[in-house]
């Protein structure tokens, strides 16, 4: 039976203060579908403050914040519904009244959800923190509703520059970890180092494709100059204007694969980085849950009796086991997409093997037509450095992709090896 609530009785002397804990300490809790708190861990129940008879049974939204906006907890619960694994940056509350931060990772689990949380101490959260106070203050100010904030949220993070949530949960998670382990002394395993190395390339990927695509809009008006430049020769421009005709239908080819390859969520690239992505958050999500059935294990003589230490424990395991398995396939995915990657970067070359003909042509037309052909100078001079870029930026993709095909190959084998175990 669920007990009432207990009742808030915050210390006004320690309103405003953060409640301390050490950046090596997890938290753990697991809750029913409704939020219920049926079991946690030791520093889960010392930080919160409350006794276990006051926690087990009690709402989790007990230790909710005032500070936090509405719209965090609407998409979190938007996606947890939707069976979604998440990690959320959350200010919680004590029952003193003070205060701390964890980025929780929740997941979906046999009658209800499970969250493994630890202290956030990058650079990132104090850029989330300073966006969630804004959020606050437009839920107060605009009386956004929930829906409406989350929607907020959404749009604040793909404007830092995150194309989704997820994008951005992977890289938070990702982060928090490595910060954590930097400062505490510890490693980041190497399976996680790889995934790593997998965003990174793939975030400079998109670094490139974006840049290529600007040379390429540069050098779009060409045809139409070329025109214009026959009409002029009158009947000298012939050639010209048959240069300008393939030039266009070269560009249109051209114009396909950006759309094929950048633009848009299903493109080649968007596929290739969420499948990356995704496997980040999944391996990192593995690595602290494997740490969190290590400190629940050894500090089990602090839990009540009605926690079933070992329960809890196979609990954790059968997500971690199912978080490996999800790695994997993401990583199957990787290794799809990266193929598809490496026969569309060939694609583009054939293209600006093309553009180097169209080049070669007006150089030729530009020295036959002497003085008359001036105008035709400027265009070469045009075509020679957006070339150049291009090929530069497809010659970088190719050696991003072999980062990314590398890295897939000794994960495949480090996954083999953990599934098995």
């Amino acid at each position: 039976m669920t007990q009432p609530t207990p009742s808030f009785t915050a210390d006004s002397s320690y309103a405003g203060s953060e409640a301390t804990f050490h950046l090596s300490e997890l938290f753990y809790s697991r809750t029913d579908p409704r939020g219920v708190i049926k079991a946690g861990n030791c520093v889960f129940q010392r930080v919160a403050g409350y006794e276990w008879e006051e926690m087990l049974g009690a709402p989790h939204k007990l230790i909710r914040h005032p500070d936090m906006p509405k719209g965090v907890f609407q998409l979190l619960w938007d996606r947890l519904k939707a069976g979604k694994p998440t990690g959320a940056y959350v200010k919680n509350r004590c029952k003193s009244g003070r205060y701390y931060w964890v980025f929780a990772l929740i997941a979906p689990a046999e009658g209800g959800y499970i969250s493994t949380r630890l202290k956030p101490s990058s650079e990132l959260f104090g850029t989330v923190s300073a966006l969630y106070a804004d959020l606050l203050q437009r839920e107060k100010s605009e009386g956004l509703s929930p829906r409406d904030s989350a929607e907020a949220l959404q749009a604040a993070i793909k404007a830092r520059g995150f194309s989704t949530y997820d994008a951005f949960q992977s890289h938070a998670l990702a982060t928090e970890y490595a910060s954590r382990a930097q400062q505490t002394g510890g490693e980041i395993d190497a399976l996680q180092r790889r995934f790593r190395d997998m965003a990174g390339a793939i975030a400079q990927v998109g670094v490139e494709t974006t840049d290529m695509t600007e040379a390429f809009k540069a050098i779009r008006t060409v045809p139409m100059n070329m025109r214009i430049i026959a009409s002029r020769l009158e009947n000298a421009g012939g050639p010209i204007s048959a240069i300008s005709v393939n030039y266009s239908q070269m560009l249109e080819e051209m114009t396909t694969w950006v759309r094929t390859f950048v633009d848009g969520e299903a493109c080649v690239f968007a596929r290739i980085r969420d499948a990356i992505l995704k496997g980040q958050f999944l391996s990192f999500s593995t690595a602290l849950e494997s740490e969190m059935i290590a400190g629940f294990g050894t500090r089990a003589a602090a839990c009540p009796e009605r926690i079933d230490v070992d329960a809890e424990i196979a609990e954790i395991e059968s997500h971690r086991r199912t978080f490996l398995e999800e790695t994997a396939t993401s990583l199957d995915s990787v290794e799809a997409e990266a193929k598809r990657f490496a026969r569309s970067v060939l694609d583009m070359k054939r293209y600006v093997t093309g553009l180097s003909s169209t080049r070669m042509m007006c150089k030729i037309e530009s020295a036959a037509l002497s003085n008359s052909g001036t105008a035709l100078v400027g265009i070469v001079e045009q075509l020679d450095a957006c070339q150049k870029e291009i090929e530069q930026r497809l010659a970088r993709m190719v050696e991003l992709n072999a980062v990314i095909q590398g890295n897939t190959a000794q994960l495949r084998s480090m996954l083999r090896g953990r599934r098995a175990a």
